[in-house]
């Protein structure tokens, strides 16, 4: 019996609509950790080490990247983290012991200067407060640093350290994992609620016009999921804007199809805190529908072992330092899919993290950057993924794995960005030994005409990028067609692709 190439049919309509994506779903993460700062973003004895000491080598890469917001200072680290340290001239900043990862901080980047990076980076902040050492008070105080106009105590003193405009960050974060044992002033979930209340309270006093982040479990597998979400929006769902969700995945048994089908775990994570909020948005009586901020997300596992050997108290040691393969690129870009996939819930994403810190871009001190695999999955997806998420109906061939049944071989996100009149296809063919042969019904579209079909492939799944060598690239020789009103195109095995049309 001879068997046939697998295959997916898919039917795509304008009148689909998921809802309209909200750009902050491509953000990102820089903590105070390992070289993600020193030695990442900032470097002063590097030759292409601007004025402030950034790197403009790193900055252009993230510039490319359309990073709309990034998520600052932590993390673990927030959670003993005295803001005032890192503010005033740098020659007067203490350097502290930094206990969540076991370092020196030096504080010679803090709020300020991270403001000005993101700036220059084209990024908004979503700043976090201590909520583990610290409480109502520092965030209070910090808010108004940050975005008090003039004649206050707190906004006088960032006036004078140099700073006449407030920095006016609109997003932020409720502490971080504060149901984890590993954070210092971890909480149960009561206690929680009731401090993240009382300092909601008082920063939408200081400006009502920013968003807040309530901490969500520090991930699906914490016991207390998702009890943890019920009882803390239970205090803070009147002030809260968003729930946080954090997922970080591993291929730890080399089983490559399992790993690829690990964005279908994260797809039943998001529906199951989606229908937590609307249990107490209920309980309430409620006329708010409460978000989702996923501002924790990437692969994670290549490192683990190389850290448990690093010596502690050490001044920025290289940390998390995962080196991506391209299977990890494939499971990045459906992880993207899901969150497009649930754009009418998520509104903040934030790949963690940015540069050389589980990152896809990585650095040498003194000397190059460059680009993990990661990195491209991650450009495609925020830089033409922007307008209305598509539901698109699939029709695909499946497979199981270890942890998973009835796995599609075809993962995939739409967008219709009607401002440049295009239509946008998403797609990974996750068999790991034949291509997919992908028919898509446009049946409201006409006219539609193939833009160009990049594709991300290679025979090698644990291929990787280094400073010297960039194995892992995307090309543009895809065979997508459209004959009428069906686009026909053959994917290759173990590949991601992006599709544009002109419509």
């Amino acid at each position: 019996m001879v068997s046939r190439q697998p295959g997916a049919s898919v039917i795509i309509d304008k009148d689909f609509v998921i809802s309209e994506i909200d750009k902050r779903i491509y953000g990102s993460f820089i903590e105070q950790l390992g070289r993600a700062v020193y030695g990442g973003i900032y470097e002063p004895d590097h030759p292409e080490a601007d004025e402030q000491g950034f790197r403009k080598d790193v900055m252009k890469l993230v510039k490319d990247l359309q990073v709309p917001i990034i998520r600052y200072p932590g993390g673990n680290m927030v959670s003993a983290y005295n803001w005032e340290d890192g503010v005033g001239p740098k020659e007067d900043r203490p350097r502290r012991l930094e206990l969540a990862w076991q370092t020196i901080e030096t504080n010679h980047v803090g709020t300020n200067e991270f403001a000005d990076w993101a700036a220059k980076a084209g990024s908004d902040v979503m700043m976090a407060v201590n909520l583990g050492t610290r409480g109502i008070d520092a965030a209070r105080n910090l808010l108004e640093y940050c975005n008090h106009a003039v004649g206050t105590y707190y906004s006088d003193l960032r006036k004078q350290h140099g700073y006449d405009k407030p920095h006016d960050i609109k997003t932020w974060c409720l502490g971080n994992e504060m149901d984890g044992s590993w954070q210092l002033g971890g909480k149960t979930a009561e206690e929680y609620g009731r401090i993240a209340y009382e300092t909601a309270k008082a920063m939408k006093q200081v400006d009502s016009s920013i968003e807040l982040v309530s901490c969500g479990s520090s991930g699906a597998a914490m016991p207390t999921f998702p009890e943890w979400e019920a009882v803390t929006l239970s205090h803070t769902y009147e002030f809260a804007d968003h729930v946080s969700l954090h997922q970080y995945y591993g291929n730890d048994e080399n089983d490559t199809a399992n790993f690829l089908a690990k964005s279908l775990d994260m797809d039943q994570f998001i529906r199951t805190v989606i229908s937590t909020c609307d249990y107490i948005k209920s309980k309430k009586r409620s006329k708010k529908t409460m978000t989702l901020s996923f501002d924790e997300w990437n692969v994670w596992f290549h490192s683990s072992e190389a850290d448990q050997q690093l010596e502690p108290w050490q001044i920025a040691p290289p940390q998390l330092e995962d080196v991506y393969t391209f299977e990890d690129a494939l499971l990045v870009a459906n992880m993207l899919h899901t969150l497009i996939n649930h754009a009418d819930r998520v509104k903040i994403a934030c790949m963690a993290q940015l540069v050389n810190v589980i990152a896809p871009i990585m650095t040498e001190n003194q000397g190059r950057a460059w680009k993990q695999t990661i990195y491209y999955p991650y450009y495609y997806l925020s830089v033409y993924g922007r307008g209305k998420a598509l539901q698109p109906i699939i029709h695909s061939d499946k497979y199981d794995s270890k942890e998973f049944t009835d796995v599609p071989y075809l993962d995939s996100a739409v967008v219709l960005n009607e401002s440049k009149n295009e239509l946008v296809l998403f797609m990974t063919n996750r068999h790991l030994e034949e291509g997919l042969s992908v028919s898509c019904d446009l049946r409201s579209f006409e006219k539609a005409a193939i833009i160009e079909h990049v594709v991300l492939e290679h025979d090698d799944p644990k291929a990787s990028n280094t400073k010297d060598k960039e194995d892992v690239t995307p090309h543009s020789r895809g065979n997508a067609v459209i004959e009428e009103t069906m686009l026909q195109a053959e994917l290759p095995r173990m590949s991601w692709s992006m599709i544009r049309v002109k419509v």
